[in-house]
């Protein structure tokens, strides 16, 4: 299949943006062999190094990062989880570690590192044992087992929750099987139990409460919404080409159902990238920029959503094939959707947006 070839016997790229067509081509061909489970997701990891994606961490041109996640989660949205979790793994090194640690890191990368953040506590949650040079407890929820080498791993909790970057190759501590979602598959996700890993002082990144400061831990899911709207819009590419191919196109109605959804996908496309940009501006009021990021997370899941019930609706019960390429799609994109907090973002946007006079315009004005 296409995603086998090496990069440079790949036809040429035909369109112009941050991933290149024939990039994003090679990583939606191999989509479906990832969810079987034959892993051939470090080939897909391959083809986003090759492409110069994994030295970026968004910092430098943000809106282009936001287009490249928009892209591969259009392309592979599996993969594109790993992409995501690795530019702001990449990001939080470069602006919380020392300069010999971000030097490290970049030599890593060059190797073929591929870093991750893995942030969800299992039933023991991560911290140091008695000895203080080991770490105890579990991760769950943790994308790329087997694939990212190095993760930033919380440490403790609460305001003084600490940051180490641990080597994560050793398979031994690894449970894929606690994975049981009906969507992304391809992750690899699952449990790491970190109990006897030795973590020292060339580990830790940054200091005890760095990785809740804002703007950049909240104020990054614009990372979250890129990756959910470019899943949106390669769902209604796909359905629309299924739909093409059937002779079924020209309905008014799949034109009017399927160009709604994609009418919302451009606006949120949108708003993300202004929330990238936002988020590098030192001129903007962090609150504001948490705030459109949190509206571009949250208005880019009611999207997804919505596109997902009209592609159900356009396709109809081919859909739910078990071989669908659009019903894969979008279990994957339906998973990915529920992160978590939901309720309490929205508070927390509207709190500053609409808790004292002429704070709507926000990030635009």
């Amino acid at each position: 299949m296409t995603a086998s070839r090496p990069l440079a016997e790949l036809p040429p790229s035909t369109t112009a943006g941050p991933v290149p067509s024939d990039v994003a081509e090679a990583l939606r061909a191999a989509a479906a062999e990832e969810e079987r489970g034959a892993r051939p997701i470090g080939r897909s990891i391959d083809l986003l190094r090759q492409a110069d994606l994994l030295t970026d961490d968004g910092a430098t041109d943000p809106a282009r990062t936001a287009r490249a996640l928009m892209q591969v989660g259009a392309a592979n949205l599996g993969v594109g989880r790993l992409f995501e979790g690795h530019v702001n793994a990449l990001h939080l090194v470069r602006l919380y570690g020392t300069k010999v640690q971000e030097a490290q890191v970049d030599r890593q990368i060059a190797k073929g590192a591929l870093l991750g953040v893995w942030g969800a506590d299992g039933a023991a949650p991560v911290t140091l044992d008695a000895t203080g040079q080991h770490l105890q407890g579990g991760k769950c929820y943790a994308s790329g087992l087997g694939t990212v080498t190095h993760a930033l791993v919380t440490v403790d909790s609460g305001p003084e929750v600490r940051l180490a970057l641990v080597d994560v190759t050793d398979a031994a501590p690894a449970d894929p099987s606690a994975w049981d979602m009906q969507g992304m598959r391809a992750t690899a996700s699952g449990s790491f139990d970190f109990t006897g890993l030795p973590v020292d002082r060339n580990e830790w990144i940054g200091n005890p409460g760095d990785y809740l400061k804002e703007p950049h831990f909240v104020g990054g899911v614009w990372r979250i919404a890129a990756l959910q709207v470019g899943a949106t819009a390669g769902l209604l590419d796909r359905a629309a080409t299924e739909l093409r191919a059937a002779g079924r196109m020209e309905a008014e109605a799949q034109k009017s159902r399927l160009m709604d959804a994609l009418m919302r996908a451009w606006a949120g496309m949108a708003l993300t990238e202004r929330a990238a940009e936002a988020a590098a501006d030192r001129h903007i009021a962090p609150d504001d920029i948490v705030a459109t990021s949190i509206a571009a997370r949250l208005f880019t899941e009611e999207i997804g959503l919505d596109a997902i019930r009209a592609v159900e609706q356009s396709i109809g019960l081919r859909h739910f094939e078990a071989g669908s390429e659009t019903g894969r799609m979008a279990r994957d994109l339906a998973v990915y959707l529920r992160q978590a907090a939901r309720d309490a973002f929205l508070q927390r946007a509207a709190q500053t947006a609409l808790g004292e006079d002429g704070r709507i315009w926000g990030v635009f004005g």
